[in-house]
């Protein structure tokens, strides 16, 4: 194993461990509520999961931002503007919290008005949003830590924040269900408790750089041209992850329509999607991290390098994890519901998941390294056209193939992602790095 090898893991590792335990978390979540004698909470936990899942990818460019910013002002050793990133991007991840707690009434409108769930998922789902919502100053305070960590090269710290969370949310919501004998309101309150124990975990990890403390200056970190200049930076991560939303919002919509059967069977399936995204956004933080360092010093040899191995890494997951949900995909399903119409349909559409792994690794490796080097304009044009391609195959083939087209078009946008974005890489980029 080479220096580079090392180099990955070293981040791609505990940001594997951290991630890993979010999707193992949403299925603890499901494994709760799938016990509940009825399909209705699963559909419930999907449809409230999803709202904050939309409304906070709007926000994503809190983390990716800090990332990118942070780690080329690491690789120019720019101390100063080190500091300043986390400040600037806690700062107004908790302004734009407080504005989603005060205007959650119309949010909550607009939202169920959007994925329009069946009256019985929406009266459960209800309860579920009024209580998480309250969680959003913790959730968007972590995006920001977290990036930062990742810029800093540390992923060590998100990994145990993650750990720490994800255990504090289980044990609380197997606590409330079963010990206090609450359903959704035990799983949603859970959720909150877990959301702050994490901030505050995150908070104290800071202690391990004091030494920047002395490069902490507030002067100049509010100011308009650095303001500016950071949402001119997340502007189009903004406007990508709207795509991302879209598809994302259109796709558990669609699903909804179709009854709580076939909700919760989309639920479950997106489960297993969801395992092995998070698991390679490990290696996606990677190149966040180092891709971001080696061209903010100006080292287009060493990012050729990181670039290379990262996609080898990145082939070897995707070959494992196709085996593993071509032979044990039903099984992993029947873990996650015992509800027996669930698991039946289940059964029609499991295959779909096989193709995930092939479809999707592209983007997410390319993700990273676009963020690392904030070549953002790529990452919205590839979202962009990729979107239009999920809604017009979808469209033309949902009358004959039903949820079937759905997935049809889910795999096919994944795939262009990763597609466009790898033109986007050889025409517009690649020959500006490595001549840096």
């Amino acid at each position: 194993m080479n220096q580079r090898d090392r180099q990955i893991l070293q981040i791609a590792l505990p940001s594997i461990v951290s991630n890993i335990t979010v999707p193992l978390l949403g299925m603890i979540d499901v494994a709760i509520v799938g016990h509940m004698g009825s399909a209705v909470y699963i559909g419930a936990v999907a449809v409230g999961s999803m709202i904050f899942n939309l409304v906070y990818w709007l926000f994503g460019f809190l983390r990716m931002g800090a990332s990118g910013l942070t780690s080329q002002a690491l690789g120019r050793r720019d101390l100063t503007e080190v500091t300043r990133h986390l400040v600037r991007s806690v700062g107004i991840a908790l302004g734009i919290a407080s504005l989603l707690i005060i205007c959650q009434e119309p949010l909550c409108r607009l939202m169920f008005w959007l994925i329009s769930p069946t009256p019985d998922v929406r009266l459960v789902a209800l309860t579920y949003y009024y209580i998480v919502i309250w969680g959003a100053p913790a959730s968007l305070g972590l995006f920001c830590l977290t990036g930062w960590y990742i810029g800093m090269q540390n992923t060590r710290i998100p990994m145990f924040v993650s750990i720490m969370q994800n255990v504090v949310n289980i044990l609380a919501s197997l606590t409330l269900v079963y010990g206090f004998g609450m359903k959704i309101e035990g799983v949603a309150t859970g959720t909150v408790i877990a959301q702050y124990a994490g901030l505050i975990m995150a908070l104290g990890g800071l202690r391990l750089y004091r030494r920047l403390y002395k490069y902490l200056a507030l002067t100049g970190t509010f100011v308009r041209e650095a303001m500016g200049q950071f949402f001119n930076v997340n502007r189009d991560i903004f406007l990508r992850t709207l795509c991302l939303v879209a598809v994302n919002l259109y796709f558990t919509s669609a699903g909804a329509r179709h009854g709580a059967v076939v909700l919760s069977v989309n639920t479950v399936l997106m489960q297993l999607y969801l395992f092995f995204s998070y698991f390679m956004d490990g290696f996606a933080y990677a190149g966040e991290a180092l891709g971001g360092r080696c061209y903010g010093a100006g080292n287009g040899t060493a990012f050729r390098e990181i670039l290379r191995r990262l996609f080898a890494w990145a082939t070897g997951v995707a070959l494992v994890f196709t085996l593993i949900y071509s032979i044990g995909g039903q099984w992993i399903a029947s873990i996650l519901t015992d509800e027996s119409q669930v698991l039946e349909t289940t059964s029609h559409y499991v295959w779909w998941i096989w193709l995930i792994p092939a479809a999707s690794t592209l983007a997410f490796i390319w993700d990273g390294v676009f963020i690392g080097i904030t070549a953002t304009r790529g990452m919205l044009v590839a979202s962009l056209l990729s979107a239009l391609v999920f809604f017009g195959v979808y469209e033309a083939t949902r009358s004959l193939w039903g949820n079937h087209a759905l997935w049809l078009a889910m795999i096919v946008y994944l795939a262009m992602r990763g597609m466009i974005q790898t033109w986007w890489y050889k025409t517009r980029l690649a020959s500006k790095i490595y001549n840096s």
